[in-house]
């Protein structure tokens, strides 16, 4: 007998039982249904606790994990948030739930293209979709309260902490891709200060001109 998780609830419970407790988050998961940002031939899995894969070599963050991140950015619904890595928007429609408005870059326009439209459909319309080079942010529309890196690389590249207001907070996967540490960060007037590691993880690599030098073969 399957006993695969198919309903938000499950998709809750896992998250309760991974320590989430922020229930504005947790909310925000039960009311948005993950299997309306996966792909068609992963729906049976949209509620299990697992990373889903959407082509090209990425894959979706794990809820849990993701869940981690967006609760220690500390939103209250006022923030103004950019997101660098929208996958296929399941995370990014989170944040707007939970913030004023997001700002989201992706790499890869197909998989935008999927993210705006699996958007549209759940009626999320506080996101600005954008389709370019996540590691240097979006600074025309900075600065931000909180800004979620989905991609990891040694360091936060410059123009990310330039980008995050002072007393903002950043989380991004700290090393070098496939084994890091997820680490939440506060502006201070000296730069970014860590100020906890969430967890170990395995991330996809943040590419670009502040991050890894793209790899041709990947990118449309």
């Amino acid at each position: 007998m399957n006993s695969a998780p198919r309903k938000p609830e499950d998709l809750v419970r896992a998250l309760r039982a991974a320590g989430i407790r922020d229930e504005r988050l947790l909310e925000a998961v039960r009311t948005t249904p993950r299997a309306g940002f996966v792909p068609p031939g992963q729906v049976a899995a949209a509620y299990q606790d697992g990373p889903v894969a959407i082509g090209q070599g990425q894959v979706t963050t794990q809820p849990s994990l993701s869940a981690m991140m967006i609760e220690s950015l500390a939103l209250s619904g006022g923030e103004h948030v950019l997101e660098v890595g929208t996958g296929l928007g399941f995370q990014t429609a989170l944040l707007a739930r939970l913030a004023a408005d997001v700002v989201s870059i992706e790499m890869r326009p197909d998989i935008a293209a999927q993210a705006r439209a699996n958007l549209a459909r759940q009626g999320v319309r506080n996101v600005e979709l954008r389709v370019g080079d996540g590691s240097g942010g979006v600074p025309d529309r900075a600065p931000y309260d909180a800004v979620l890196v989905s991609a990891a690389f040694p360091e936060v590249p410059a123009p990310l902490v330039a980008q995050v207001r002072p007393g903002g907070r950043l989380v991004q996967p700290i090393g070098p891709g496939g084994h890091e540490q997820v680490v939440c960060f506060e502006r201070t007037a000296s730069g970014l200060e860590p100020l906890r590691v969430l967890s170990a993880a395995c991330f996809v690599r943040l590419l670009g001109r502040y991050g890894f030098p793209p790899d041709d073969a990947a990118l449309p």
